[in-house]
């Protein structure tokens, strides 16, 4: 449907590149006074109000935003929807998490009504923390997927899903086979991929819960639907990736288990890659697929601190993921929060610019969609958030103090949470309002 142009004036800023490769001067543009125009749900013209404000109609329609950020919409390339009731389960490391805790809460959406509840309030939760487009996980029920892509679709995200393929090593009641997840998904594709602004993610759980007829017929998707994404798990947990050797002895290593089976691509998105050998992170560049790296999740199971550097200097595909429920926070703000320790942890830095570039512009790239999302290019869909400098006391005290650009994103990079999100546009239509 054809609407109206409009404009959102403010502090504007959004990522032009990786800082690791372009530097920080050239990886980021910031207008003080800018002004977004949008045309049919995508951007016309991003700049400097003053200069833009010259070629407009007065009639435009413009909305200003004071003492905020108008940015890119959060990119989320790593997380499970069905998780969203288990958020915050105590005391496991991955193994005995996902049996103890993951799998019994995944039986439940075999009910559709169940689905539908869920996915209503995860759709709700990444709109209220300012995430316009995700790579996410259903269940191995087809209605798991049904249920997420129709409230996606409802509000015209730009969302990607799948559902889970396992047939063994886990619970019967969670089991399909090679041939129905094959038939299941197919359907699926036929019915959502390209529907709107949704993709479909053909989704091995992991390696471990896949046969190796089932990572065939992942393969087999793939190569009948070249555009989809495809999105698993990769060495999260040292325990896994012993198990992996034990279950492919033939193959020299985790990601070769995908390898092997034509599952690496320039739309693969593994999730983690805690533990990667040099060799494995030359492989994923080569096939330029993509890694999300998931530091509340990381930290929260004990799996281990993600290499950063290392992806950096094979020049890796990187994206940013909640992983909830294993993460603790829908928010990417928080996200790049642990992010920042993770580095620290490993005697490394983590710039503002750099989890400006992940949150956003590096994970639209992770996802072969950075001429759809992730900057304010001419042409891209006008998915933004406003983030509220002065969302709390200690926010707004803190926000006297800075003396620069650099300072004041690290604050709200560090202090932020779901109540810096002051309003979140998709397709330049608002689809949440703070209160």
């Amino acid at each position: 449907m054809t609407q109206p142009t409009k404009a959102v004036r403010g502090s504007i800023i959004h990522s032009l590149g990786d800082p690791a490769v372009v530097g920080i001067e050239n990886s980021h543009e910031y207008f003080e006074d800018g002004l977004l125009v949008i045309e049919n749900g995508q951007v016309s013209r991003v700049g400097p109000a003053e200069a833009l404000l010259k070629d407009l109609p007065a009639e435009i329609d413009i909305t200003e935003y004071r003492d905020s950020l108008i940015m890119p919409g959060f990119v989320d390339t790593h997380i499970h929807y069905p998780q969203t009731g288990m958020i915050a389960s105590y005391g496991e490391q991955l193994l005995d998490w996902l049996n103890n805790y993951t799998f019994p809460n995944e039986k439940l959406f075999e009910n559709k009504a169940h689905a539908d509840e869920v996915a209503d309030i995860f759709v709700q939760e990444l709109l209220r923390n300012g995430t316009t487009t995700a790579l996410v996980f259903g269940t191995v029920h087809k209605q798991s997927v049904d249920a997420f892509f129709e409230v996606a679709q409802q509000k015209n995200l730009r969302m990607i899903a799948g559902k889970v393929l396992m047939d063994r090593n886990a619970p019967d009641y969670l089991l399909d086979s090679a041939e129905s997840g094959y038939q299941d998904s197919k359907a699926l594709i036929e019915k959502w991929h390209g529907q709107d602004r949704l993709h479909y993610a053909v989704t091995p759980r992991f390696a471990p819960t896949c046969s190796d007829e089932q990572l065939a017929v992942a393969g087999q998707l793939l190569k009948e639907y070249p555009d989809l994404y495809m999105h698993t798990h990769l060495s999260e947990n040292k325990d896994e990736i012993e198990w992996v050797k034990s279950l492919f002895p033939e193959r020299t290593g985790y990601l070769d288990v995908y390898d092997h089976f034509d599952l690496l691509g320039e739309r693969s998105v593994l999730a983690h890659g805690v533990h990667l050998c040099d060799d494995e992170c030359q492989r994923i560049a080569e096939t330029d697929s993509a890694i999300a790296f998931c530091p509340t999740s990381n930290l929260f199971l004990g799996s281990g601190l993600f290499n950063l550097p290392q992806a950096e200097k094979y020049k890796m595909k990187v994206g940013l993921g909640t992983d909830v429920g294993a993460g603790t926070s829908f928010s990417i703000l928080q996200t790049l929060n642990e992010a920042y320790k993770v580095m620290q942890l490993q005697g490394e830095k983590l710039s503002c610019f750099k989890s400006l570039y992940l949150a956003t512009l590096g994970g639209a790239r992770a996802l072969k969609l950075e001429d759809k999302i992730g900057s304010f290019q001419t042409g891209n869909d006008a998915d933004f958030v406003v983030l509220d400098y002065r969302c709390t006391p200690l926010m707004s005290y803190r926000m006297d103090q800075v003396k620069s650009l650099e300072e004041r994103l690290f604050v709200l990079m560090t202090l932020g949470d779901d109540r810096a999100v002051q309003e979140t546009y998709a397709a330049g239509q608002s689809v949440y309002q703070r209160g």
